[in-house]
């Protein structure tokens, strides 16, 4: 009866009704399931909690205009006039919806019974133009064609989604399962929210404790764990929308998540990984203090994000800053209050440095050449037994400190040469010094210091598991701690 389309707003909301009716495929939705979620959205859209919040999804509509505030039964009408358009006897017009294609309802949608020919405005459909504005429209016909199955999935489009900070959070991902997921868990928890707040009078709607990004990667996580129980996973890109429709004001923010990164998220929540991966994910929550009550006594607020989450979405541009972070552990200063980066230390946390999983990010998400990563973990070993052999305390001091590509080169080169001096092999050939630091000769890649890093994040594990680390973790100096314009 119904099926996806590829717009969010519809395929959020055809989610929504579909997981109303428990099933899995749109496809299977009779006349009786459209006709449930109707009846739900007629009794609980007129009346608080969802009356109040709709103003940010509906402005001015029927179910939220203050005109009709004494009016019950109007708005009840305008209710069953909107959401039943999808039943058959409605007038229909020689125009198909812009949505489905299906012939696009002729009845008024205007709140005050005006003419209108059926057509959709911005208190009908989120983010579009609002009445009487003809910029954008053919032949300057102002509003869109909708048909009244496309109007009630628009309209079932917020029980699909996730209230944070006023707003609407909605994801849509190209593989519908996704999108179908994050509709059914925000629905299920819509519903409870809701009849919690009937049930003592209430006329607001709680928030969730996180911040839209770190909701939609933790919720993400749980999806993708209960899918690997169910069915084969596979993975999608996921673009998230942050909206107000307000007529105080139109807010928008979109996040997006490429396949690369959904692709590694499923794989380091795998057995081989998992470990290390929860670790850094604990870290990355932010560092509250207690507040303390009138009476005297404290209490823990709980966390807000997680800075772990948040920064997923600056990948793959942001790689090197990421790999840098959060798997050799350099501190971050930003002005975010509570930021866990600020208190990251190599000294502290060489345990949570993992090759493993930087191999894996390399791969992954990097799309990094084999044969230079495993240039750069033969070179990460071969430094190790070098600086536990000799004990060269100052030159691993100054490769993890170099900040210009000069002194790296040149530290490299002095050890090599005194390897020579005592018939030993240089720490490096030629062919590994081009691959993973040059061009050409003396051309340094755009890249060295991310290179310089991965060497690192082997070199140090290795360093660790050998227990040289740990012998000389007063003497090590942290690395130059990396500053953000974050707030």
């Amino acid at each position: 009866m119904l099926n996806y389309t590829g717009h969010y707003l519809i395929d959020i909301g055809i989610a929504a009704i579909t997981a109303f009716a428990g099933k899995r495929n749109p496809k299977e939705l009779t006349s009786r399931d459209l006709d449930a979620i109707a009846d739900y959205m007629i009794e609980n859209y007129i009346v608080d909690p969802l009356k109040s919040f709709l103003t940010v999804v509906f402005p001015n509509s029927g179910f939220t205009n203050p005109a009709f505030e004494k009016h019950p039964e109007k708005r009840k009408a305008y209710a069953e006039k909107v959401l039943r358009a999808y039943r058959p006897g409605t007038p229909v017009l020689d125009i198909p919806c812009i949505f489905t294609r299906k012939p696009a309802v002729g009845l008024s949608l205007d709140t005050r019974d005006k003419l209108d020919l059926g057509r959709a405005f911005r208190q009908h459909v989120p983010l579009t133009t609002g009445e009487g504005i003809v910029n954008f429209h053919p032949y300057g016909n102002a509003g869109l064609p909708v048909s009244g199955e496309a109007l009630l999935a628009i309209h079932a489009f917020p029980l699909g989604c996730a209230k944070v900070g006023g707003r609407l959070l909605a994801v849509h991902a190209d593989n519908p399962q996704f999108t179908y997921r994050f509709a059914k868990r925000f629905l299920h928890q819509n519903r409870r929210t809701i009849h919690a707040v009937q049930s003592i009078g209430g006329k607001k709607i709680p928030e969730p404790k996180y911040r839209a990004t770190t909701l939609l990667i933790q919720t993400l996580l749980e999806i993708e764990e209960e899918l690997q129980w169910e069915e084969e996973l596979i993975p999608s890109s996921i673009t998230a929308y942050h909206l107000s429709n307000s007529g105080q004001g139109v807010k928008l923010d979109i996040y997006q998540l490429p396949l690369e990164i959904t692709d590694f998220l499923i794989a380091v929540r795998t057995p081989e990984y998992r470990e290390g991966w929860d670790a850094i994910c604990r870290r990355g929550w932010e560092i509250t203090r207690p507040k303390r009550r009138k009476d005297g006594t404290q209490e823990q607020r709980e966390p807000t994000y997680n800075a772990f989450y948040e920064d997923l979405f600056h990948l793959p541009d942001g790689a090197a800053s990421f790999i840098r972070t959060y798997f050799l552990r350099i501190p971050k200063q930003t002005k975010r209050k509570g930021d866990p980066r600020s208190t990251y230390s190599l000294k502290q946390e060489a345990n949570l440095v993992s090759w493993k999983l930087t191999d894996l990010f390399l791969r992954r998400v990097v799309k990094m050449e084999k044969a230079r990563i495993e240039y750069m973990r033969n070179l990460g070993d071969t430094l190790a037994d070098y600086i536990v052999n000799d004990n060269d305390r100052r030159f691993f001091h100054v490769f993890l400190t170099a900040r210009s590509y000069g002194d790296l080169r040149t530290a490299l080169i002095k050890a090599s040469h005194n390897r020579i001096k005592r018939r030993q092999m240089p720490l490096i050939t030629f062919d590994q010094f081009i691959a993973i630091f040059e061009e050409g000769e003396e051309i340094p890649r755009s890249d060295w210091r991310l290179a310089r890093d991965l060497v690192l994040i082997r070199m140090i594990e290795r360093l660790y598991a050998q227990g040289w680390l740990q012998e000389h973790v007063e003497e090590l100096p942290e690395p130059e701690v990396e500053t953000s314009g974050e707030k």
